[in-house]
């Protein structure tokens, strides 16, 4: 099995399965599960805890590696590359969003921003530059020189949006990017997630939040490891309707 020559489908996994343990003590976190998401759609996976969202997330970005299966990510199966060049990949493709922020605290927003840019060989101005803008982007550019623990955690969270976009990555994966926020900070996020969607930003969201998957062009709802059900939203939404309809 190859790719899709025709660059239609930006991520793609077939087959694809994630166990733990053996024989009885098997546990399937993912259990044969087929996705082809397209550059610039919104994707949001709903379902109880311990369903295997997660798993299937850390999946899509190569941080975690099938049992069976193959994982396609702009041209590239993830599944078979070594760990130098699935970093390499990570890097360049994917930006990763986490509930839990995963700042470091003795770098300053601004410095968080540009330390994936710097990863990957950006220069220095270059990737300061990018963080700038990007800080400006999320409504924090005169907040780029305090340190995480003088933010609020709604700040926080769209600090750790703007370091996943630092690298232009192809995709963003966003595990549960409102769980620990309240419900103004979550507004902020919902707001920001709508202008990535509206921007053309390929999104894969894991969520417990109705009002983030309403965001999304596509909802997945897993049960046991498992799609058992994939609807796509009405085209005709506007950013503007939903969050009305998220706020009202």
């Amino acid at each position: 099995m190859t790719g899709d020559a025709s660059g239609a489908w930006l991520l793609q996994a077939r087959g694809v399965s994630r166990g733990h343990g053996e024989g009885e003590s098997l546990v399937r976190a993912v259990d044969d599960v087929d996705l082809e998401v397209r550059a610039g759609q919104s994707v949001a996976v709903m379902g109880p805890s311990g369903c295997g969202k997660s798993t299937l997330l850390n999946l899509l970005g190569g941080m975690d590696r099938p049992t069976r299966g193959e994982i396609w990510l702009a041209g590239h199966r993830l599944d078979v590359l070594g760990e130098r060049a699935l970093a390499r990949l990570r890097r360049r493709h994917v930006g990763f969003v986490f509930q839990s922020f995963h700042l470091m605290d003795e770098l300053s927003a601004v410095e968080n921003v540009e330390f994936p840019a710097l990863l990957a060989g950006w220069g220095r101005r270059r990737a300061r530059r990018r963080a700038v803008e990007l800080l400006e982007q999320v409504g924090l550019g005169d907040r780029a020189s305090h340190l995480p623990s003088a933010l609020s955690g709604g700040q926080r969270q769209r600090v750790a949006i703007a370091r996943a976009l630092a690298n232009t990555p192809s995709l963003i994966l966003a595990d549960e990017p409102t769980g620990n926020l309240d419900s103004l900070a979550t507004r902020e996020v919902l707001r920001l997630f709508q202008d990535l969607r509206v921007a053309g930003q390929t999104l894969v969201m894991v969520t417990h939040d109705p009002r983030i998957a309403a965001t999304a062009d596509r909802l997945i709802t897993m049960h046991d490891g498992t799609f058992v059900d994939d609807t796509a939203f009405p085209q005709a939404r506007t950013p503007a309707a939903s969050l009305i309809d998220l706020e009202g």
